[in-house]
């Protein structure tokens, strides 16, 4: 268990990184203490967000709790040894593709490389990862795994981790079959001379991401950004509208919101009342209230569908 908390908490690659947790207080400390000063009222009252009992201890929130243990260990026990690695992805990419070249480029430096594959790779991400959640939507069959992340009440950081298993299949497929085309390009292109850009291990764009609020994104601080930022960032504020009843169908994106702009799937923060209610309906939200439900809902779904 000890090994199994440490990889969430000391891994730069994992959401829960502490840093991360850290660095999203620090924001929402300040973000509070502006909101306070800027009304001219009490900042007790807009340290709200503290409220366990509206919010941390919310019945939602307590079942995400649960679930994250138990879809975390189905993660690990299950679905990662079932996944195709990114490794052998980028091999299989290599050899089909290196006997149609005459080797490797030579006329950029190391350096250059590493940025320019750095790049690659997150853009590659951000984006298949619209395509992916974008599906998610309007497949009607698999909407109904991703409801699991959607029937959350409120949100909280642990909210990100309230996935179906299908849904962590999928998400587990695209990682790898992206990660190793943009790697088995780069080989073919570059050779051995590739690196990442790293901080703490980690791709340098994800760590700076990472560090601007990652987990304010699953809260109910509706902190916006500018109108001209969120055209191209997603901001806390964005991915909260995201989960507004009546507006799933737009913000898709992880961390670029060009893509969401690009495609018509675009909303500001500010063009959306804030405090929508989030989940479904009652009569769907019943579905939702436990572990098992969570796993079997959408299985049940699917077969009233035929």
């Amino acid at each position: 268990m000890t090994d199994w908390l440490s990889e969430f908490l000391l891994n730069t690659g994992q959401r829960l990184f502490w840093v991360y947790i850290l660095s999203s207080c620090l924001i929402a400390i300040v973000y509070t203490l502006f909101q306070a000063w800027q009304s001219n009222e009490s900042t007790s009252r807009h340290l709200s967000w503290l409220n366990f009992k509206n919010y941390l201890l919310h019945p939602s929130a307590l079942l995400d709790y649960r679930y994250f243990f138990i879809g975390t260990l189905i993660k690990i026990i299950l679905i990662a040894p079932l996944i195709l690695s990114a490794k052998t992805v980028a091999i299989t990419v290599f050899k089909y593709l290196a006997p149609y070249t005459d080797g490797p480029i030579q006329i950029l430096s190391h350096q250059s490389i590493t940025i320019l594959y750095t790049i690659s790779l997150f853009l590659s991400n951000d984006v298949s990862r619209y395509f992916l959640h974008r599906l998610l939507h309007t497949n009607k069959y698999l909407w109904q795994f991703h409801k699991v992340h959607h029937s959350a009440e409120v949100l909280n950081p642990l909210s990100f981790y309230r996935v179906h298993p299908i849904e962590n299949i999928l998400f587990g497929l695209r990682y790898s079959l992206c990660v190793g085309l943009v790697t088995g390009v780069f080989l073919t292109l570059f050779g051995p001379r590739i690196s990442l850009w790293t901080i703490l291990g980690t791709n340098g764009f994800l760590f700076i991401f990472s560090l601007l609020g990652t987990h304010l994104r699953h809260s109910h601080l509706y902190i916006q950004y500018p109108r001209y930022l969120e055209k191209f960032f997603i901001s806390p504020a964005m991915h909260q509208v995201h989960h507004y009843k009546g507006h799933m169908l737009f913000n898709y994106g992880s961390y670029l919101a060009i893509w969401d702009r690009l495609f018509g799937s675009w909303k500001a923060s500010a063009d959306v009342q804030q405090g929508l209610p989030m989940g479904f309906a009652n009569n769907q939200m019943q579905h939702y209230r436990s572990v098992s439900q969570l796993l079997f809902q959408p299985f049940r779904a699917l077969m009233k569908r035929y």
